[in-house]
C-alpha cells in the first residue's frame, strides 16, 4: 500500500503592537515566510501590513531564509502584520539509522583550520553567538552522551533526550535574553532555552548544529475544536551528523519534545540562534511603551476557517 499523501497545512502568524503613543517612523526586519526546501513546499503566502507600507522588499538571505524588509514613515498607534502560509511537509529522516555516520571526535576535527583543507559550510555553525556562548559545563554534561568514539546522529539523539528529561518547560519562566547558563542551570525554560542550551552543548565539542525556527501542528484534546489562535512559534535545532545521506546530514532534533521532527514540523528560517531569525524586528522613532500580542494557528489547510485565511 502507498503511504497516504501529506496533507497542506494552514499557517497563520499575526503578530500586533499597541503603542502608547504614535510611531514616527519605523523600518522593520521579518521572517515569516517559510523555507522551501527538499522536506517542504510553500504553495501560497501572503504577507498583510496595516498601515500599509509604501514599499516591501522580499529577498534570500545568505542562508537561503526569506526575509522582507518594510518601513512606515506616517504617524501610527497600531501595526498587525498577518502572515498565511499554505505548506506541504514532508518526513525529513525516513530510514534513519542514527549508528551510521561518523564518529563525533572525527566529525569536530573536521571543522577545525586546517591550512589547504577544503572549507566545510557547516563550520559557520561550530562557533558561539551572540545568545549561545561556548561554556564548560555545557561541554561537560554533553560529554555524558558524546562517549569515545560514538556516531554523532547516536550520541545527539541521546543527549536530546537528557535535556527532555533533565529540563521542565515552563512558560514565562525565562525571557529571551535569559543567558544559555542561566537556563541550564535551573532546568526550566521554553522552546529557545532547550533550543540554545543543545546547541551550546554541541557547539562546546566543536561541532555544528544551527538553530531552527518555525512552527508544530498539534492536536487538541480529544471531543474538542482546534483553538484558532492559540498555537505558538517554535523552535529546535538541527545538529550536522556527517555520514547521514538525508537532507546534508542535517538532523533536526526536537528536545522540547523529545523527538525527531517529521511532518508536523514547519521550518521558518534556520541561524547560529534566535537572534538571527527573529520573526519580526525594528528600529522605531516614538511610540513609547507598547502591548505586543503574538497568535499563531497551525493545522490542516480543509480544516482551516475561511475567516481564519482571508487578510
Amino acid at each position: 500500500m502507498n503511504p497516504p499523501l501529506p496533507r497542506p497545512l494552514a499557517v497563520v502568524h499575526e503578530t500586533s503592537y499597541r503603542y502608547d503613543a504614535p510611531v514616527e517612523l519605523a523600518h522593520h526586519l521579518a521572517y515569516l515566510r517559510p523555507r522551501d526546501d527538499a522536506g517542504q513546499t510553500v504553495e501560497a503566502h501572503t504577507l498583510t501590513i496595516s498601515p500599509q507600507p509604501a514599499d516591501i522588499q522580499q529577498s534570500l538571505d545568505d542562508q537561503g531564509n526569506w526575509r522582507s524588509t518594510f518601513a512606515l514613515s506616517a504617524p501610527h498607534e497600531a501595526l498587525v502584520v498577518r502572515a498565511c502560509s499554505r505548506i506541504v511537509v514532508r518526513p525529513r529522516h525516513e530510514g534513519l539509522e542514527p549508528a551510521d555516520g561518523m564518529p563525533w571526535e572525527e566529525a569536530a576535527l573536521r571543522l577545525r583550520y586546517q591550512a589547504g583543507a577544503p572549507y566545510a559550510p557547516e563550520a559557520e555553525y561550530a562557533f558561539p553567538s551572540p545568545y549561545v556562548p561556548l561554556h564548560d559545563e555545557l561541554r561537560d554534561y554533553a560529554l555524558l552522551s558524546f562517549t569515545p568514539g560514538r556516531p554523532v546522529a547516536e550520541a545527539a539523539i541521546d543527549l536530546m533526550r537528557r535535556i527532555h528529561a533533565d529540563f521542565t518547560y515552563a512558560p514565562a519562566s525565562t525571557q529571551i535574553t535569559t543567558p544559555v547558563l542561566e537556563a541550564f542551570e535551573s532546568k526550566r525554560g521554553v522552546c529557545q532555552d532547550y533550543a540554545h542550551v543543545m546547541l551550546g552543548c554541541l557547539r562546546a565539542l566543536g561541532l555544528a548544529a544551527r538553530y531552527v525556527s518555525g512552527y508544530l501542528l498539534t492536536q487538541p484534546p480529544p471531543g474538542q475544536a482546534r483553538l484558532i489562535g492559540a498555537d505558538a512559534s517554535h523552535a529546535w535545532l538541527a545538529a550536522h551528523c556527517p555520514g547521514l545521506a538525508a537532507n546534508g546530514g542535517w538532523l533536526d532534533l526536537d528536545p522540547t519534545n523529545d523527538l525527531i521532527p517529521a511532518a508536523a514540523h514547519v521550518t521558518l528560517a534556520y541561524g547560529r540562534d534566535y537572534g538571527d531569525v527573529t520573526p519580526l524586528r525594528g528600529v522605531i522613532r516614538g511610540g513609547g511603551g507598547h502591548e505586543l500580542t503574538v497568535q499563531v494557528t497551525v493545522m490542516p489547510w480543509n480544516e482551516a476557517p475561511e475567516t481564519l485565511l482571508s487578510p
